[in-house]
């Protein structure tokens, strides 16, 4: 990065010091030709007032001084021909706007004579009827300017673009020491996993991608603590089935190597395994769901939570024959999941059942989007209320009872992840009563169906695995 900064640097001011010498090399040499220019024309107009323009005297001026001079004078007739003669050959040919000038139809003229040796200016002025005086200076001078100005100004750009450089690789390692650190920092917690946040200085842009990181590592250290406490919460609710399980074959080898059994005793062991296995399956199965890492690919479509609703109730009803549930729904359309919500209601109903007593009636209400339900059981300890939907959380009472504390979780889940909201409260003169609610319409037309070839969402959270359908039955406490 800070070479490229410095290469960047560099042709930056190499393309600005290029533009500037060209300005400068040309606007000097416009400059000093134009001098010269005004310098011939000035001089040979002052010279048509002398006796310069009398051919006997140009004839015996000698070329050598002429030359020696770097100044050469010559006078021009209107039929072509030049004085002195014996130098005519060195500004042969003659242009016709020099003959022009000599014929009285021009003022002056300037062309440059290039002899080999090096351009000259020739500046040709009337010098009365019929005659022209020419005056031809060499450029020589302005081109040996021109040259050491060049080379000048070729010396001071490279100086420039060099210096540039340096500078650029300075200033940019000193730029990018805060993305140094920042990259340090971070191949530090790849090495060693330690989420320790970086120091932040200053309220720049780099000051706030730090603080961008420093919240990553946040969010990344929370992630963690609740893998772990998912981790230790899960072996310790799949120990105690696993040890009852274990318990009860070790009791069928011993009965084995000492006779054998009652009918009664085997089928008491074999319904209590059977028990623990049931349990162990449920539990595995919500710790799939909760703690899977990646997204499902989301399929909403519309859905009468009504009928979602009754046949949640049909299925429980047939696992708690001693409970009662009166059961009243009215049509409700949203546009959600069918697993996910069938397993939400399911979960309710089976923790209302759970805690109902024998003979007891657990009302399910859905009206306007909203389904209560309503159990006769002892309801929920004050303290025990805000934490019902934590994952694993069970309260004293529930710890004798068989369940997981994922259920209610899960229905907290499903409610997020369909923008809906879920809470629980005691109902007098006893029981508890949960509320589930869902956006959604009256009738199927507020909803249609996602365009199947559009990329379907992802999920926020973590929905119910579509091959499972055994629904939780415990209750957060």
């Amino acid at each position: 990065m800070a070479t490229r900064i410095s290469l960047l640097a560099a042709c930056a001011v190499g393309f600005a010091v290029t533009i500037a010498s060209l300005a400068a090399y040309v606007s000097l040499r416009d400059q000093l030709h134009e001098r010269l220019d005004s310098s011939l024309l000035a001089r040979a107009n002052a010279a048509t007032e002398t006796t310069l323009v009398k051919e006997a005297t140009l004839s015996n001026i000698p070329a050598d001084f002429l030359g020696a001079a770097d100044l050469r004078i010559f006078l021009i007739y209107a039929d072509g021909t030049v004085i002195p003669r014996a130098n005519a050959d060195w500004i042969a040919p003659l242009t016709p706007e020099e003959l022009e000038v000599a014929s009285g139809r021009l003022d002056q003229t300037l062309r440059t004579i290039d002899k080999g040796g090096g351009d000259s200016r020739a500046a040709t002025v009337e010098a009365g009827p019929g005659t022209a005086l020419m005056f031809v200076q060499s450029a020589e001078p302005i081109e040996r300017t021109l040259d050491r100005m060049g080379l000048v100004l070729l010396l001071v750009g490279a100086g420039g673009i060099v210096a540039a450089a340096l500078i650029g690789l300075a200033v940019a390692r000193s730029a990018l020491m805060p993305v140094r650190r920042l990259s340090a920092a971070a191949e530090h917690i790849a090495r060693t996993e330690e989420l320790t946040p970086i120091a932040i200085t200053g309220d720049d842009e780099l000051a706030s991608l730090a603080a961008s990181f420093n919240e990553m590592l946040a969010a990344l250290a929370a992630s963690r603590s609740r893998q772990r406490r998912l981790v230790a919460d899960a072996g310790h609710e799949l120990r105690t089935p696993l040890t009852s399980l274990r318990t009860n074959l070790e009791l069928l080898a011993q009965a084995d190597r000492r006779g054998g059994l009652t009918p009664e005793q085997r089928d008491e062991i074999f319904t209590d395994a059977t028990a623990q296995v049931e349990e162990l399956s449920t539990l595995v199965g919500d710790l799939v769901e909760l703690a899977r890492d990646e997204p499902l690919v989301r399929t909403p479509e519309p859905l009468d939570f009504a009928d979602i609703t009754s046949h949640a109730a049909e299925r429980v009803r047939r696992r708690a024959p001693d409970v009662a549930f009166d059961v009243h729904t009215e049509p409700w359309w949203v546009l959600g999941e069918k697993q996910v919500l069938e397993r939400a209601v399911t979960n309710l109903l089976d923790n209302a059942a759970k805690w109902s007593p024998p003979g007891g009636t657990v009302s399910v209400r859905l009206s306007d989007g909203v389904l209560v339900v309503a159990d006769e059981g002892s309801g929920i300890g004050e303290p025990d209320l805000p934490m019902i939907f934590e994952r694993f959380y069970r309260s004293a009472d529930a710890r004798t009872m068989p369940g997981s504390g994922l259920g209610l979780s899960i229905v907290k889940q499903a409610a997020d992840r369909h923008q809906g909201v879920v809470s629980v409260a005691n109902r007098e003169p006893h029981g508890t009563v949960f509320k589930l609610s869902l956006p959604g319409k009256p009738d199927e037309e507020a909803h249609t169906a996602p365009d199947p070839r559009g990329d379907p969402k992802r999920g926020d959270d973590v929905g119910a695995d579509p091959a499972r359908s055994t629904p939780a039955a415990s209750r957060g406490r």
